[in-house]
C-alpha cells in the first residue's frame, strides 16, 4: 500500500502561507494578496492568482535566458555553447505561448493515482512548462536529450518550449537546493540537492518525492525531487490529484 505521508503537516504549512501571503509591496506585483507567499518566488512575467480551491498561473512561457531555439535575428537568440558534444538542433523555435495553468491551492494525496501525461505536468518558476520523462508515449528521452539547449530545455512543434530534466538556468542562479516550481497536482518540485547532498532516484518514492521540511515549508511537505537519473522529475503518476492547463 503506498506511504501518504505529510499530508497533515503540509496542510498546516499551506494553511499558514494562505494567511499570512504577501501583499502588493512583494517583490513580484503579479502576486495577489490572496495567493501563498511561496508564489512570490514566481518570475515577475507570471500572472499568480487564487480562484475558489485553485491557484492559477498564466504564462507566455518564454524563456528568461538565451537559447539556439530563438530565431537568429531575435536579440535573445544565443548559440549552443552547452557540454553535450552530440547537441543537434531541432527544427522548431520558441513560440510564445498563451497558457493557464490551475494547481490546488491545498493539495492531498490522490485516492487513486493518475499517469503523468505527454505536455506540461507542471511549470517552474520562471513561467516554463515541465514535461515528463518521455519524449514520446513511453518513448525514453534517450536521443532527444541531444535537442535540449545550454539549459536543458527545447521547443516542441507548436514552438512550446519545455524541460524534461534539471533547468540548469534555475539550478545556476537559484542554486541546487532551490524550489524548481510545482506539478499540476500543486506539490513543489526541488533541484537536485539537498542539505548539501546531491539526490538520486534511490533516496525518494516511486512518485519521485518525498516529505520533510524545507526553506519553504518550515512545517514539512511532500516534495519532488529533480535528479540526474531516470525518471528526473516525476515518476510517472501524480502523487496528488492533478489540475488543468489550458491555451
Amino acid at each position: 500500500m503506498k506511504k501518504k505521508i505529510g499530508f497533515f503537516i503540509f496542510t498546516v504549512a499551506i494553511l499558514t502561507l494562505v494567511f499570512c501571503s504577501e501583499d502588493s509591496t512583494g517583490s513580484s506585483d503579479t502576486i495577489t494578496e490572496d495567493a501563498p507567499a511561496v508564489f512570490d518566488l514566481f518570475n515577475e512575467d507570471v500572472n499568480v492568482y487564487v480562484e475558489g480551491d485553485q491557484v492559477v498561473l498564466e504564462t507566455t512561457n518564454i524563456p528568461d535566458h538565451r537559447s539556439p531555439y530563438f530565431g537568429t535575428g531575435d536579440s535573445n537568440y544565443e548559440a549552443y555553447n552547452g557540454s553535450n558534444p552530440n547537441f543537434q538542433l531541432n527544427p522548431n523555435r520558441i513560440e510564445e505561448q498563451d497558457l493557464v495553468i490551475r494547481i490546488p491551492l491545498i493539495p492531498s494525496p490522490a485516492a487513486n493515482n493518475q499517469n503523468t501525461q505527454l505536455g506540461p505536468i507542471g511549470i517552474s518558476v520562471n513561467g516554463i512548462v515541465i514535461y515528463n520523462q518521455f519524449a514520446g508515449p513511453n518513448q525514453p528521452l534517450t536521443n532527444e536529450i541531444d535537442t535540449f539547449d545550454q539549459y536543458n530545455g527545447h521547443p516542441q512543434q507548436s514552438g512550446q518550449y519545455h524541460y524534461h530534466i534539471e533547468p540548469l538556468w534555475l539550478t545556476a542562479n537559484n542554486g541546487p537546493e532551490s524550489l524548481i516550481g510545482f506539478l499540476l497536482d500543486g506539490y513543489p518540485v526541488y533541484g537536485p540537492e539537498e542539505n548539501g547532498q546531491l539526490v538520486v532516484g534511490s533516496d525518494l518514492d516511486e512518485f519521485h518525492g518525498h516529505s520533510h521540511a524545507t526553506a519553504e515549508y518550515p512545517n514539512g511537505v511532500y516534495h519532488y525531487h529533480i535528479t540526474s537519473d531516470d525518471p528526473y522529475i516525476n515518476g510517472g503518476q501524480y502523487y496528488g490529484t492533478p489540475g488543468s492547463v489550458s491555451q
